[in-house]
């Protein structure tokens, strides 16, 4: 029997669904991995789709962590400015094989001082604000530097869990869950990136995140004068 790898994803309010069970779907068919989903109390949490999600393990007890993962979507502000949440991801990313994020779950590491002085993605509508936290921004759907792995919004989560398949298990077993989760994607539509989009539709996009994005941006203020 091969070694067992302790994976962790960072539960909270609000978070985006696909975020967390996405690369968990994948994570969960990989040979010696077991998952945490670590949150501050183990009470069941909303997600951005409607319904909730029930933490596995509460932050005092969970175990030290070879890949500590944190999602992102609408709920990450609230936890920019969470002294209990960063300092856990402290503490498990002072010793983890792996830290990780997908889509804005970045700008929680970054709070953490967990991105400071490494190239890291992001969804691209939040991209720019990496820099706040010492990190160099990439447009890139998986970006690894050194010993942390960042994906880009949403969907990127599941190419990252891919990614860190083949990292702890090899590249054949990464292909094989592929294979098993028939992960083949032909979208309908030509426009999953602002590059492929157009400045029109991005344009559209913004002005309609706009509330969202000025709350975010008052939250990063917050960290920032700490």
């Amino acid at each position: 029997m091969g070694p067992e790898f302790q994976i962790g994803f960072l539960l909270f309010p609000y978070l985006t669904l696909l975020d967390l069970t996405g690369p968990a779907q994948v994570l969960c068919r990989v040979p010696g991995v077991r998952l945490h989903y670590a949150a501050r109390s183990l009470d069941p949490l909303p997600t951005d789709a409607g319904f909730q999600v029930v933490p596995t393990v509460n932050f005092a007890g969970c175990p030290s962590l070879d890949v500590v993962c944190v999602p992102g979507g609408p709920g990450v502000g609230d936890q920019l400015n969470d002294a209990e949440t960063l300092a856990f991801l402290r503490r498990q990313g002072a010793h983890a094989k792996f830290v990780a994020s997908v889509c804005t779950g970045a700008l929680v590491l970054g709070a953490a001082g967990l991105l400071d002085g490494y190239q890291s993605a992001c969804h691209w509508l939040y991209r720019s604000y990496l820099p706040l936290f010492g990190a160099r921004p990439s447009p890139g759907r998986v970006v690894r530097d050194r010993n942390r792995i960042t994906a880009g919004g949403v969907t990127a989560g599941i190419d990252f869990a891919l990614a860190l398949t083949a990292e702890l298990v090899g590249e054949e077993t990464a292909r094989m869950v592929q294979l098993t989760l028939e992960y083949d994607p032909h979208p309908p539509f030509d426009c999953g990136s602002p590059e492929k989009a157009g400045p029109d539709r991005v344009a559209r996009l913004r002005s309609f995140q706009e509330g969202r994005i000025r709350a975010l941006e008052a939250q990063i203020k917050q960290v920032l004068r700490h």
